[in-house]
């Protein structure tokens, strides 16, 4: 038994980062307000988008195993360098708006919590995420990025502090409840496009490839991966994606038992969300909501920083992984990401992360760094 839970543990990894890295603060939001505009009305789709996400994430997982490439790599070998071209240029545009409504989701609930002026904020923690991998060995930053998957466990403990009617709630999950009205399914194009994020493909088979590194595995084109290794991946995903989802679950539940019954329809932020919830839910469920925004935040936007450079170096045929430093004594050129926040973050623009679902989250910009050696 012992045995058994330490191979399980072990084989953790990817797949699981992968999908905590899905629930960011900005799809926090979006599922927040879905559980104040809706109830429980579209608690099904946890369930109903669960396979769908494991079936795409394997596939990208056993991408990097068996090519030993990325999503981006993998495909130069059939399809045109055009197509490749904006493909990437829609995930840096998309990972940037991302990045940006993530860092002004953390910053607003630190703002909150602390009353530190969310214009300081939002670059300090864009840099100190961007140093962190800059400097951070892939074996080290891995271990972190594991240990901050535990604050969705944060929206578990806010689900049950607000107490809701649990015959409802499995009613709700398993039993689609359909409104014909253009909100209902805005909101339900907003639900899986927040769930199914492209970035997440991207990161699964990179990260696969890094991990093969890390561990010294033999190139995969002179040799197949294991039956072992394959298992240890699905079983991996498979985790991840439970985890992904099970948290979307329990954010559902703590909004819609709280903030739809009481009438507040027109959440727009985190902010606004954790604030609802304090008179409603208790202090408890507040401050879990809020430090799962900043956990969450500080695991995705590497992600999302971290797929999007993948891409453009596989693209282009760079080295990269985050082992290699920049300015270390090579030729070869690392791929690096910056994240920039211009004043209209730290306004308006940033105010409203969870617009995702139907318009651009953030004017934020985001490109790759190139870091030669000297």
């Amino acid at each position: 038994m012992r045995a058994a839970l330490k191979r399980y543990l072990k084989a953790l990894g990817p797949g699981l980062i992968t999908g905590a890295a899905d629930d960011d603060p900005s799809g926090i939001t979006t599922y927040s307000v879905v559980g104040a505009s809706f109830g429980f009305d579209l608690l099904w789709t946890a369930a109903a988008s669960t396979p769908l996400m494991i079936g795409v994430q394997l596939i990208c997982a056993r991408i990097g195993l068996v090519t030993g490439q990325g999503v981006i790599g993998a495909a130069r070998a059939f399809c045109p360098r055009w197509v490749l071209l904006g493909a990437c240029g829609l995930l840096l545009i998309a990972n940037g708006l991302n990045i940006g409504a993530d860092l002004a989701g953390m910053a607003e609930v630190t703002e909150m919590l602390t009353g530190l002026p969310h214009e300081v904020l939002i670059p300090a923690y864009g840099l100190a995420i961007l140093v962190t991998m800059l400097f951070t060995s892939y074996g080290r930053f891995a271990r972190w990025l594991k240990w901050l998957t535990l604050t969705l466990f944060a929206y578990v403990f806010a689900a049950l502090l607000a107490h809701p009617q649990w015959r409802t709630v499995l009613s709700a999950a398993v039993l689609p409840r359909i409104r014909w009205q253009g909100s209902y399914w805005t909101a339900l194009v907003g639900t899986l496009g927040t769930t199914i994020s492209p970035y997440l493909f991207f990161w699964q088979a990179s990260q696969e490839v890094e991990e093969l590194q890390t561990s010294r595995q033999p190139p995969r084109r002179a040799a197949p991966p294991s039956d072992g290794l394959l298992l240890d991946a699905r079983t991996d995903v498979v985790t991840g994606m439970l985890f992904s989802n099970v948290a979307m679950f329990f954010i559902i539940v703590a909004t819609g038992a709280t903030l739809y019954p009481a009438g507040m329809r027109t959440v727009e932020t985190a902010r606004q969300a954790a604030e609802a919830l304090r008179p409603l839910a208790g202090d408890g469920a507040y401050f879990l909501y809020a430090l799962g925004i900043i956990g969450t935040g500080l695991l995705a936007i590497p992600v999302l920083a971290g797929s999007a450079s993948y891409a453009v170096a596989e693209l282009f045929q760079w080295r990269s992984s985050l082992d290699l430093r920049c300015g270390a004594r090579s030729t070869s050129t690392c791929c690096w990401p910056a994240a920039s926040w211009s004043a209209s973050d730290s306004t308006s623009g940033a105010s409203t992360p969870c617009r995702c679902s139907t318009g651009p989250r953030s004017s934020t910009a985001f490109w790759p760094l190139r870091c030669w050696s000297s």
